[in-house]
């Protein structure tokens, strides 16, 4: 059996991942894909419980390296129990947030150092990182104005933080973009859905042609 795809999907708080992510999976499966979506941190019952500490709004006094811990954590469990699996099962695993986000929110908007928060998650995943991340790029504005106007929205304690904070966060996104050009594709997710949607589907139609026969 073929190996599978791993995709990741990125973003600042309100970009739209998840709405992406429905749709995109729904799209391959229509294709006749086998798809499993997941999310970070979570996706498992011991990644799930970590990040109930980590989003926990009571939590606002946690340390910048203690979250940075937690989530690689997370994300080592998460990456031996369910995505290594599913990419051995020949499966397409699209997940909501993967490495890009601690290099962004923790290694630059936290001020940790992004080649430091590097490190210790290249030791969580073995240096395996996404074949294909697709990163929503929002105005910050933009996107707590969506959370807030979404009353069913999980409001987490990240939701909480500065303005600058997540300008910070997206400035951190940027600078990945340009550091892993090969691997993170942007998209303009200040448009609307219908729009962002055909542009992923395109950039995923693209990778997989790569693979056809």
């Amino acid at each position: 059996m073929a190996k599978g795809h791993f995709f990741s999907v990125e973003g600042c708080e309100g970009a739209g991942k998840s709405s992406i992510i429905i749709r995109i999976s729904e799209y391959l499966v229509s294709r006749g894909h086998q798809v499993i979506t997941t999310r970070e941190p979570g996706g498992i019952a011991i990644a799930e419980q970590i990040r109930s500490v980590i989003l926990d709004r009571k939590n606002t006094e946690m340390d910048g390296r203690t979250e940075a811990l937690l989530y690689a954590a997370a994300r080592r469990q998460h990456y031996v129990e369910k995505i290594v699996p599913s990419i051995m099962e020949g499966k397409i695993i699209i997940c909501d947030r993967f490495i890009d986000s601690s290099l962004a929110y923790q290694g630059h908007a936290r001020g940790l150092g992004v080649d430091e928060v590097l490190l210790i998650n290249e030791f969580a995943i073995d240096k395996v990182f996404p074949d294909l991340t697709i990163y929503l790029d929002v105005d910050p504005e933009v996107g707590l104005r969506r959370i807030h106007e979404h009353a069913d929205r999980e409001i987490n304690r990240l939701d909480l933080e500065s303005i600058t904070f997540h300008q910070k966060v997206r400035d951190g996104y940027l600078k990945l973009v340009d550091r892993f050009p090969h691997r993170i594709i942007l998209v303009n997710a200040n448009e609307r859905i219908d729009t962002v949607f055909i542009e992923v589907q395109q950039i995923v139609d693209r990778f997989l042609g790569k693979f056809s026969t």
